[in-house]
């Protein structure tokens, strides 16, 4: 979005236009609607705005169920925004630590923001972009002059003047500029650099957001490293300092399923729990149990073991479940190779195959064509290594 379109957006006329626009899903709706507005009169930038800002709202209700209808993004701002169901658990970890106001430093659209001023607490919301400030300017009017206030600025997080503030969300841009396509960037070009965000975590309460899979071995010692899952997706990593960090707690599995939430802590890297052959049932512990590196924890629970040194898929007799994996009735062991496999999948009338793996170098969907799927059945395959040979085990899904 350039600076016309947000001069065109930010208008009473736009935001009619946003009202009364039916929903914008394919691109004959898209052509339509352009045509439609341009009859009417409305000049380029303003039905550039309008259209797109439908568009997003729509992707957007993802994150942000019915408050979408009444936001703005940019693009980069809606892919990069972390999800409701998780900034209202960041919000909630400054509240129980008595955090009066937060300085929410490369605030993107304001989805943590959001959760922030919704629970009554101050916001600083900063971010470098002009564009994006402006637009979490607008998404954040709902809660201008109440309680403590919130402030929205244009700036750099590293020039931010923090006196006032109590702790401090810091979200480092982990990808290149802009408002449409961004590709990422490594971790030494975070913006700001993670040295200065480590140095702000160590002298006042701080929550950094990483991406999940960021070296761990680059983690401060003295941090709490908290892995998030929402619905089956590893989204992120936080690492939680001073009041915000729990005492006696380095590692921690937030599991978000629906509208419920589950958590593993532990004060280090749990022990993993010795490799044990393949039994009635496998276990598939979630993204950010693997992250955190708890396994061996859920393992213990389950009454199972890894099925071989270093693969995250727990083998186990027990009729058990757990919130931190997903349970599977094993039926059988099938031939790895994708001919006798084919063969035994339509001998069994399989059509429906979900396809996991660890372990194995394969391209679940270039397997897919290679079976050949047909039959009214349905099953899902784990293609892994047990015992140093590749093995494809078919189960059935344990709700």
């Amino acid at each position: 979005m350039e600076n016309a379109e947000l001069d065109a957006l930010l208008t009473p006329e736009a935001m009619r236009l946003l009202d009364e626009l039916d929903p914008v899903e394919t691109a004959a709706d898209v052509a339509r609607s352009v045509s439609r507005l341009r009859a009417a009169g409305h000049g380029p930038d303003l039905v550039s705005a309008v259209v797109g800002q439908v568009r997003l709202r729509q992707r957007a209700e993802a994150k942000f169920g019915r408050f979408a209808q009444r936001m703005l993004f940019t693009r980069a701002g809606l892919e990069q925004a972390t999800r409701m169901s998780v900034s209202a658990h960041h919000a909630g970890r400054f509240a129980r630590a008595g955090i009066g106001r937060v300085a929410d430093l490369g605030c993107g659209i304001g989805g943590d923001a959001l959760a922030f001023a919704s629970l009554g607490l101050g916001v600083l919301a900063v971010d470098a972009d002009e564009v994006t400030a402006a637009l979490v300017a607008y998404n954040l009017s709902p809660f201008r002059g109440e309680g403590p206030g919130v402030e929205v600025r244009h700036g750099r997080a590293e020039q931010t003047d923090l006196s006032g503030v109590d702790g401090v969300w810091l979200d480092p841009a982990r990808r290149t500029g802009g408002h449409g396509e961004t590709r990422r960037v490594s971790a030494s070009d975070y913006a700001p650099p993670l040295d200065w965000a480590f140095a702000l975590a160590a002298r006042m309460p701080t929550g950094i957001k990483l991406g999940p899979a960021h070296d761990r071995d680059a983690l401060p010692g003295d941090a709490e490293a908290q892995w998030i899952s929402v619905d089956g997706s590893t989204v992120e990593l936080v690492l939680w300092s001073g009041p915000l960090a729990r005492e006696g707690v380095r590692r921690s599995a937030l599991v978000i399923r629906g509208d419920r939430a589950h958590e593993l802590t532990a004060p280090a890297d749990a022990e993993d729990e010795p490799v044990r052959a393949l039994g009635a049932f496998l276990h598939e512990p979630e993204g950010a149990v693997i992250r955190a590196r708890l396994v061996g924890d859920v393992a213990r629970s389950l009454g199972a073991g890894p099925v071989a040194p270093g693969i995250a898929y727990l083998a186990g007799d027990a009729e058990t479940t757990s919130p931190f994996a997903r349970s599977f009735r094993v039926r059988e062991v099938l031939p790895a190779d994708p001919k006798p496999l084919a063969k035994a999948l339509r001998e069994r009338g399989i059509g429906a195959l979900e396809i996991k793996k660890r372990g194995v170098d394969i391209d679940p969907a270039a397997l897919r064509r290679k079976l050949k799927l047909q039959g009214p059945d349905s099953a899902v395959l784990f293609v892994t290594r047990i015992e140093g040979r590749r093995a494809a085990i078919l189960a059935d899904r344990i709700d």
